[in-house]
């Protein structure tokens, strides 16, 4: 796992990929903290994690496009299933190495801040919480963009699923809401992404918040694995 996590950071940081994504990542951040934080005066950062959810969506499709589709497009995912290495750990190395990427953006937000805590004080307690939650919830939607990016040799083909599954996801509770029958609406309802992150606002850390987004992406990343498999007996 270690040098599939290894291969994969150098491949990120020696393409324009990752700039984009952290480009783009700090523009909408930026233009958040300016609109939030600067233009009302306050130290509440919780208007940017709330609008950076939805920003996600767009740019992590994009992070995560290249981590399977480009192996099978370029052969190499032949060498790279027969290399010594268990597909668990082929896949792991994928996902860490991508939310490495995704924490490294993230941490702009510590940067918004220090900036306010020069001028007043600022809830450290509330930043850290939404921060852990977005790490979290971040993992889950890489193990979704991995997921699909092991079913397709296509970057664009990749991107565009993910984006779409991601938006399925994202409207959860408006499905839920036209189910008819409240038991099923309930059980569809409790696999609301936006109710779980917005449990982080309350400035504890939630830890069955936590434990489903981590199982999330566990059960995605199992899935991804059963491609691999798949595709090595194949």
């Amino acid at each position: 796992m270690k040098a599939i996590f290894r291969r994969e950071l150098v491949a990120y940081y020696t393409s324009p990929i990752v700039y984009v994504y952290l480009a783009v990542f700090t523009l909408f951040s930026g233009i958040f903290f300016q609109a939030v934080c600067l233009y009302n005066k306050t130290t509440n950062m919780g208007g940017i994690y709330d609008n950076m959810f939805s920003v996600l969506l767009f740019i992590i499709p994009i992070l995560t496009m290249r981590l399977l589709s480009e192996d099978k497009k370029y052969k190499t995912d032949q060498c790279l299933l027969t290399a010594p290495v268990s597909l668990t750990g082929i896949v792991l190395g994928k996902f860490f190495a991508a939310t490495v990427v995704f924490l490294s953006g993230m941490a702009v937000f510590f940067i918004y801040a220090f900036m306010l805590s020069i001028y007043s004080a600022v809830e450290w307690q509330l930043v850290v919480c939404y921060t852990v939650g977005m790490a979290v919830l971040g993992m889950a939607f890489i193990s979704v963009g991995l997921f699909i990016s092991s079913l397709t040799e296509s970057q664009i083909v990749s991107a565009i699923g993910s984006f779409a599954c991601m938006i399925v996801i994202y409207m959860i509770d408006m499905i839920a809401s036209f189910i008819p029958n409240k038991t099923i609406a309930s059980m569809v309802s409790s696999l609301s992404f936006l109710t779980k992150f917005y449990e982080f606002t309350y400035g504890i850390i939630n830890i069955s918040a936590i434990l489903f987004f981590v199982s999330f992406a566990a059960v995605m990343n199992f899935l991804t694995v059963k491609v691999l498999e798949k595709r090595r007996w194949g």
